[in-house]
């Protein structure tokens, strides 16, 4: 039986360290692609290298010709420029949309069957654009926010209850960014709402502390950007994904009337299994909620306006 094949695009921090979980676990045979000459060879010969120590079978190669990647059985694609001094979000979504335009084109070309994974900022505009350039049936593309906020949001609530995070269920919704929307009323510990744990004030402090968890190690950091969490919420939904595991996980993926929004990228609870989004659970929010979840697809579709107006997406 041949082995499966992921492609990993771009081998930054978030690519590279997708790409050793994936190779380390065994779930796949992994292909690294870069733009940059050496890079993504020189990180693959080094986790071929460890892989004896490990006990590691199978391969890992770097490349940078896009022929390399075909016949992926899916694609994560963490490729993309992080937002610069002075640069506007305009400005970002025309740089990295046309990085997707790019990657699309051989994605469709030489893996037609693939999943793909969006990891690229700004989110959930990235993997729409994704999925209109691909042309691919929109439960095969994806995009990874939901799992990265949620496992935020679980960290803080650890941190405020001095409890193990393994107890700790959180559901964050939108898109991802400052309008994402943590759901305080779908969050537990060990079944228990957090509500009837935490006072009202510091819930809302954790809220806070989620929507800016990326700008906080930003901060900390001076340069570069988060890339730990990311890759295992990437690496969390490659492997449900290639094991039909069929995990619940907040993920960026299509609407079609759900919440009451059409025709849109959101992150939402979708089961992630072998077709890729096999499901959307579609929660009974209040009417607060509701509206922040409105807000949140509103700024979304700011971003599409854009790229449209930059001529990367026709009507």
């Amino acid at each position: 039986m041949a082995r499966r094949k992921v492609t990993v695009v771009g081998s930054g921090f978030v690519g590279s360290t997708s790409a050793q979980r994936i190779f380390e676990a065994g779930l796949a045979d992994v292909c690294l692609i870069d733009i940059v000459e050496g890079k993504p060879q020189g990180i693959a010969l080094d986790l071929m290298q460890a892989a004896p120590v490990l006990g590691v079978e199978g391969k890992i190669v770097g490349t940078n010709n896009p022929k390399d990647t075909y016949g992926s059985d899916l694609v994560l694609m963490t490729a993309g420029l992080p937002r610069k001094p002075g640069m506007d979000r305009s400005d970002l979504l025309e740089v990295n949309g046309k990085i997707i335009r790019d990657v699309a084109d051989y994605v469709r070309a030489g893996s037609p069957n693939a999943i793909v994974i969006v990891v690229t900022n700004p989110l959930d505009t990235m993997v729409y654009l994704m999925q209109k350039l691909t042309k691919f049936a929109p439960q095969r593309v994806v995009g990874m926010a939901g799992v990265l906020d949620s496992a935020r949001m679980r960290c803080f609530l650890g941190m405020e209850l001095n409890v193990g995070v393994s107890d700790i269920d959180a559901m964050v919704l939108g898109g991802h960014g400052d309008s994402m929307v943590p759901l305080p009323r779908f969050s537990t510990v060990n079944g228990i709402s957090i509500e009837q744990l935490i006072p009202k004030e510091r819930i809302e402090a954790i809220n806070n502390r989620t929507r800016n968890g990326g700008a906080e190690i930003v901060n900390l950091l001076k340069t570069g950007s988060a890339y730990y969490a990311p890759s295992a919420s990437s690496f969390a939904m490659v492997k449900s994904i290639l094991n039909d595991e069929k995990r619940l996980l907040p993920s960026a993926a299509l609407l079609n009337g759900q919440y009451g929004l059409d025709g849109i990228y959101v992150g939402v609870p979708c089961t992630l299994g072998a077709k890729g989004v096999e499901n959307i659970v579609e929660l009974k929010l209040d009417a607060p909620e509701r509206d922040l979840l409105h807000k949140s697809a509103g700024a979304i579709r700011k971003d599409i306006e854009i790229l449209k107006q930059k001529g990367l997406l026709t009507d």
